[in-house]
């Protein structure tokens, strides 16, 4: 099954803006997350989707394959589809941009997934919580599941609830799950999932894989105990650079 990795890479993050072009030991920080995707051994590719003119020349003077789109998408799955449109792959693994310790490993395993379960529109990851600040952080987002590994529900709040004990009595338990920000989708659902307006849901959690749950999608959820620190503010910024520091 032919598998291609997209990264989208918007230069206007309302939290961070121009965060994809910030240094990360010598390169940018988009450049970074291609490297570690190019590791996988289960993709045919990495492509860039960008808007931004800086980050396509940046991607150039890379090498690195790249898609112009348009500024208004309002979402990555939105700009990924289009990049994709006319890609012969049957399934696309959406990296976030500033993920630059994404495991490799951990891309193989969602694409298998992909392949072993032929009714699945998507996969996607998660790790435990073990912190009480990263369980009340709206910038890390949770994910309650089902037996079967498949997504209920994802959100910025505290999930599940605890109604008799407070929260930080179970942490240990693995109760609590970060979901990370990657994504592979089968390319016929993506095509179709863009199709559709923003859900709801997905507008008040500023969640885009929430208008695919609603729109009753199978998603899976791999559980990895690799966390990796992304980066949404300038203070992760400054714990990706040590991080990199110490692990190359």
């Amino acid at each position: 099954m032919k598998a291609v990795a997209v990264i989208p890479a918007r230069y206007g993050s309302q939290r961070f803006p121009g965060k994809m072009l910030e240094d990360l030991g010598g390169k940018p920080l988009f450049v970074r997350t291609v490297e570690r995707a190019r590791q996988a051994k289960r993709l045919e590719g990495v492509l860039v989707a960008t808007d931004d003119p800086r980050i396509a020349e940046a991607a150039d003077r890379e090498r690195i394959p790249v898609k112009m789109t348009r500024a208004d998408h309002p979402s990555g799955t939105d700009r990924i589809a289009e990049a994709v449109a006319e890609l012969d792959a049957e399934v696309i693994v959406n990296v976030q941009g500033d993920e630059p310790f994404m495991d490799p490993a951990l891309i193989d395993r969602l694409v298998v997934r992909m392949e072993e379960e032929p009714g699945l529109d998507m996969a996607t990851a998660s790790t435990p919580i073990r912190k009480t600040e990263d369980l009340n952080a709206s910038s890390v987002v949770k994910v309650v599941c089902s037996d079967a590994g498949h997504a209920l529900y994802f959100s910025r709040s505290v999930i599940p609830f605890c109604r008799d004990v407070s929260p930080e009595a179970v942490l240990h338990q693995g109760v609590y799950q970060r979901h990370l920000g990657i994504y592979a989708y089968r390319r016929s659902f993506l095509l179709e999932l863009v199709r559709h307006p923003p859900h709801v849901l997905e507008d008040l959690e500023k969640l885009e894989q929430l208008r695919a749950l609603a729109l009753g999608a199978k998603i899976a959820v791999l559980k990895t105990d690799q966390p990796a620190p992304g980066v949404d503010t300038p203070e992760d910024l400054a714990v990706a650079r040590d991080w990199f520091a110490q692990q190359g």
